[in-house]
């Protein structure tokens, strides 16, 4: 059951917050004790878009309320408790579809710089998918290079952000049902960079004032992330850094070594990561530790930056989003290397009681006290070796008050769509049609996606650690990314062994695959895998004709950014249930509410749910998914019958 008195099931992360509170270091546990949560924000009742305000509008507590006096409940301009609180949730929206654009875009000009030949020390890794691409973009490829290729197609996605008519390219991946649905809806994107300014135009004073017309606009915003930055972002990586495959790897604070230069990386874009994956092991950068004193250098990875560098190189994951201070309180990180996203201010207060050396590397976020060491993208090798000697030099200061926990889990990662194809299908017969066949013959109950953050307002790893057991237990197979894939790992569920953990069902599909019953799938950017996986499914046959039909539903239980708010609408304009836990952003407002978690589903075949308590959050999965499985008339075991050669002629004549 859910313990809300304690702060994380983790016993590393436990272990270090007692460590801190002895060193006199303030971490996020403790200023999310003495920072309580504004009750009137919380619930979408605050209005502070104009100089008229700060408006609140919340509806006084334990109060019936008549019509008439909701309608006194209205800001300075007049604006609703509706209006505000579908403003608030649209600009939320809109702001985590500019983050995961702007990651995008800053690829689409590292792809292209790559491509030019612009960027040494990277090359295009995976040439198939880049040929894949290629042909899902109508680029030519004929007798042409990878690079003459790969210009193009960098070209054609970097157009994508400031296109001004049309639609999202990669809107043609959808399945047709959700693509003329989006169209006849108004909602399909145009471009990515338009859709967050009209957003942002919209939710301004005094211009949109129907919550349901600004609702349905936050469909369309949220679309440009998730089948545009995010989809983008994910692809070009894949070219450039190779498709994740299954790796072996550990996680948690106990891959920290006492002997060695210890290095986190953190944040969500790849290229310094990727870099600095192969300059550690450079023979010069080894000698140049030992010449400090240290017996090597050792990376790990925090966040996001974790996953990429944990599915493509095998790297240690230190530990999820609110652990990030905790690496920093063994006393023995030399140097937590940060770029953008996630990455809390409070590292910097937290490094000034241990030798930690916060170094901010992205011209687009530095952080006031941090050592900030711009990469460069076009000198790649010696901006990394700048910073890891950076690291390497502050060992000598490294003091004797060093406690590293001693947990850490093993873990696989790395399985991409184009994994699950092989491993479902063979090398020749990639299909997802084995994973639909034993949906159909109810062996998989469905399948769930559990990404997101966490959130200190709810204990750390425990949403996502009950929710996934519950799901699992009940044959729903779970696909994962971000903060909460590493809350499993550390759980030990991403090993083919958890499979113990696991209903009969799901459990022999595991076991005759040789798959963990929940799949690591990347960092946040790559919840577009599972978008490509969902249409898989439609396109296999057997599961309906959109995303909409299919059995599965989508969850974050400790979310906390307004990213996971972005990834959350556009699965639900996409047609998968969601249910998000922690806290809601428009529970102040019933209409609001009541029109994204009903009416939604009657309009996008999709809608959101809210539950705090993760085992009836997972029901409320699992109740979805047995919904659907009944309307396509698989809900029923059927019998198996032995056909003999009389039935078998009766068969052909037909």
């Amino acid at each position: 059951m859910a313990d809300k008195e304690i702060k994380s099931i983790d016993p590393a992360t436990l272990e270090m917050i007692e460590k801190a509170a002895q060193d006199g270091a303030r971490v996020v546990f403790e200023r999310a004790e003495t920072m309580r949560a504004c009750p009137i924000g919380d619930a979408g009742n605050c209005c502070s878009l104009c100089a008229m305000g700060p408006c609140r509008v919340m509806a006084p507590r334990g109060k019936e309320e008549t019509v008439e006096e909701r309608r006194k409940r209205v800001g300075v301009c007049g604006a609703t408790p509706e209006t505000i609180a579908a403003r608030m949730f649209v600009r939320k929206l809109a702001a985590g579809t500019a983050s995961h654009g702007d990651h995008g875009r800053v690829m689409a000009k590292f792809f292209m710089a790559v491509a030019k030949g612009e960027a040494p020390g990277y090359r295009i890794k995976d040439e198939q998918k880049l040929l894949q691409l290629a042909l899902d973009l109508g680029v030519n490829i004929g007798d042409r290079s990878n690079e003459a290729i790969a210009v193009d197609i960098g070209q054609l996605l970097l157009n994508e952000f400031g296109k001004q008519e049309g639609e999202l390219l990669f809107l043609k991946r959808a399945p047709l049902k959700r693509q003329e649905l989006w169209r006849k809806l108004g909602v399909a994107p145009r471009g990515i960079d338009i859709e967050v300014s009209e957003a942002m135009h919209r939710t301004h004073m005094g211009t949109d004032q129907e919550y349901q017309h600004l609702l349905n606009s936050g469909v369309k915003v949220a679309l440009a992330d998730g089948w545009g930055g995010s989809m983008i972002a994910t692809e070009i990586q894949d070219v450039i850094f190779g498709t994740p495959a299954p790796v072996l790897s550990q996680i948690n604070l106990g891959v920290l070594k006492e002997d060695e230069v210890n290095i986190i990386i953190h944040g969500h874009e790849p290229q310094l990561a990727e870099m600095m994956a192969v300059v550690s092991q450079d023979a010069e950068m080894i000698a140049y530790a030992k010449s400090k004193g240290a017996n090597g250098i050792n990376l790990a990875g925090m966040c996001c930056t974790a996953n990429e560098m944990l599915m493509r190189h095998g790297v240690p994951i230190a530990g999820n989003f609110l652990q990030q201070e905790l690496a920093i309180v063994t006393g023995a990180v030399e140097a937590m290397v940060v770029d953008v996203q996630c990455i809390m201010q409070g590292l910097v207060d937290t490094a000034r009681c241990y030798h930690t050396k916060v170094i901010t590397t992205d011209f687009r976020a530095k952080i006031q006290g941090a050592t900030h060491i711009e990469f460069n993208e076009h000198n790649a090798v010696e901006s990394a070796k700048t910073i890891i000697k950076t690291a390497v030099d502050n060992f000598v200061n490294r003091g004797k008050n060093v406690r590293i926990p001693v947990h850490k889990t093993d873990m696989i990662a790395g399985f991409s769509h184009e994994t699950i194809n092989y491993l479902m299908g063979g090398l020749f017969r990639a299909s997802y049609r084995p994973l639909n066949d034993n949906i159909i013959n109810g062996r998989i109950r469905g399948v769930a996606g559990v990404v997101g953050c966490n959130n200190p307002r709810t204990p750390h790893d425990q949403g996502n650690q009950l929710m996934v057991m519950e799901l699992i237990k009940n044959d729903v197979l779970v696909l994962q990314t971000g903060c909460m894939a590493m809350a499993s790992a550390k759980a030990g569920l991403m090993v083919p062994e958890a499979a113990q953990y696991a209903g009969e069902g799901l459990r022999s599909v595991c076991e005759a695959v040789g798959i963990p019953p929940v799949l690591h799938m990347g960092a946040c950017i790559d919840n577009s895998r599972l978008l490509i996986a969902a249409t898989a499914m439609v396109k296999d046959g057997g599961l309906g004709d959109d995303i909409s039909d299919l059995p599965v539903a989508g969850a974050a239980p400790e979310w906390m950014s307004e990213k996971a708010l972005a990834i959350g609408h556009y699965f639900v304009g996409s047609g998968v249930f969601t249910v998000f836990g922690t806290t809601w952003p428009t529970i102040g407002s019933q209409e609001v509410t009541d029109y994204l978690f009903k009416d939604f589903e009657g309009i996008y075949g999709g809608m959101w749910a809210f539950e705090p308590d993760p085992i009836k959050a997972a029901h409320l999965m699992i109740d979805h998914i047995d919904k659907k499985r009944k309307a396509l008339g698989i809900d029923k075991a059927r019998e198996r019958v032995l056909y003999d050669m009389a039935m078998r002629r009766e068969l052909d004549s037909v």
